[in-house]
């Protein structure tokens, strides 16, 4: 769905299109595209994993080999109202919330978490959302571990995959599960700047559409009770990646992680944190939280 398909109504956790006063969002648009790294997984073979706890003595957290090839970054503000969910993968809608307490874990769950289902609904037009779990993002509170934030992944990945997809319906939703997996779903993340705009680790978003089937390498998630899995991005020329620069905190970027439906629509929508090399000089670390919602229809 596009941006114009999006939420009119102003109220918090209601989708809408991005939209600033018309200076702003002339020059926003107008933003040049840059020229950047983005790391990518190098093929060798091996079925790369990665720990989310301290692994055993002499194992490594995490394996494979990644390297950063230059490419173009476009401004994802000049196709607004281009860009949509089913052809690209990804979206920026405008998601004003007077929620605040982003660093209490217990309190996202609580509040912010009713506000996302209400958006992904409204801008997606599924039946049923449940929103699973979150992570908060800021480089600084992550090296202090302080609230469980992690830092921005600066590797082009995607959350899931065609094993993993249906097996966290499975995993979350017991009983239900079959019946639900009868019919289409979607894994959609909300992704939101907690303090706004964005000058450091933006996200880059790769065009499903450019995506090859082969492009996708599966990849372990280790955890103490379960093994996830998800995609590693191989190198591809033909890969078209876009940016929204400068988001706001009243902004959100919704990214489509899967879809059962094999009808030609976009499934994996690859992402990933880069270095801007128009970042200012004192930028101010990227303070994200994504929420992962499950969309059924």
């Amino acid at each position: 769905m596009s941006e114009s398909a999006s939420v009119s109504s102003a109220r918090p956790g209601a989708a809408q299109p991005a939209a600033y006063s018309a200076n702003d969002s002339a020059v926003l648009r107008a933003l040049d595209d840059v020229r950047a790294s983005i790391n990518y997984l190098v093929p060798t073979g091996e079925r790369p994993r990665a720990y989310q706890y301290d692994p055993p003595p002499g194992v490594p957290l995490r394996t494979g080999t990644y390297a950063g090839y230059p490419v173009l970054v476009r401004n994802g503000r000049a196709s607004q109202g281009k860009l949509s969910l089913d052809r690209e993968g990804f979206e920026l809608v405008r998601t004003p919330t007077r929620f605040t307490a982003f660093r209490d874990p217990e309190a996202v769950k609580a509040a912010y978490y009713r506000e996302v289902e209400a958006a992904v609904k409204r801008a997606t037009g599924a039946a049923r959302v449940i929103v699973f779990d979150h992570n908060v993002r800021h480089a600084p509170s992550a090296l202090e571990k302080k609230n469980g934030a992690k830092e921005p992944v600066k590797r082009a990945h995607n959350d899931y995959t065609v094993k993993s997809g249906p097996q966290r319906v499975r995993d979350l939703l017991g009983a239900e599960a079959e019946a639900l997996l009868a019919r289409r779903f979607a894994i959609i993340n909300l992704w939101r700047p907690i303090t706004g705009p964005v000058e450091e680790s933006p996200l880059a978003l790769c065009d499903a559409q450019s995506i090859a089937p082969a492009d996708l390498v599966p990849t372990d998630l280790i955890y103490r009770d379960r093994i996830g899995e998800t995609y590693a991005l191989a190198h591809n020329s033909a890969h078209r990646w876009y940016y929204f620069p400068r988001l706001g905190t009243d902004e959100a970027v919704l990214i489509k992680c899967y879809d059962s439906a094999s009808d030609g629509r976009a499934r994996f929508a690859a992402h990933g944190a880069f270095d801007d090399p128009t970042s200012p000089a004192n930028a101010r670390p990227r303070e994200s939280i994504e929420a992962r919602t499950i969309a059924f229809f």
